[in-house]
Formats: structure tokens, sequence, C-alpha cells
């Protein structure tokens, strides 16, 4: 290693080994489910478990050709990965919620 190379970034903002995200960032959440279910109602109040209150949440929501599935793309400011993983675990354990991507 040469001496002018720069140390690894280190402190809250740095990215760890187990991802390549760097927090604080935006970030999407894609689940899909029927169309019967206000999913996108229950998606947003799911995510919301796992965000501060006055956290802000840019939803979009589309019905599938057929019209028999809705998919709801919430875009969150995420601060960990323990936090987009307790988001996954949530939406992926409800019965109303095909999948999550």
């Amino acid at each position: 290693m040469s001496d002018d190379a720069a140390p690894p970034a280190k402190g809250p903002d740095a990215p760890s080994a187990e991802t390549l995200l760097v927090f604080p960032c935006r970030f999407p959440i894609k689940a899909m489910g029927r169309a019967d279910a206000d999913l996108e109602m229950l998606v947003v109040t799911l995510a919301r478990r796992h965000l501060a209150a006055d956290a802000s949440v840019a939803v979009r929501s589309r019905s599938s050709r057929g019209g028999k599935w809705t998919s709801v793309t919430l875009t969150i400011e995420a601060h960990s990965r323990a936090q987009l993983d307790a988001i996954y675990r949530e939406l992926t354990a409800h019965e109303a919620i095909a999948w999550v991507i």
C-alpha cells in the first residue's frame, strides 16, 4: 500500500462488509399483493413501525394489467441495515403480501 492511499472510510455513514449502502440513504421497497386488499395502507402502516414519527414516505401504487395484483413502492430514508431488515421481515410475514423486493 502506498503512502498516498486513503484509509478506508470509518464511522456510522461508511459502508460495512454487510452492505454497500451508505446510510442514511433514500431506499425503495416494493411489495406486491392481491388487489382486493387495501395494500397501500397496509404496507405504509407496517413500514412506519420502523421509521421515525416525522419520516417522510413517498408512496406509489400500480395495478397489474389484469387488475388482480397491486404493487406498492415506498421510498424511505433508511438509517441502517438493521432497520431495512426489520421492515422486510415485517412485510414478508404478513399474509396479504405475496412478495417484497
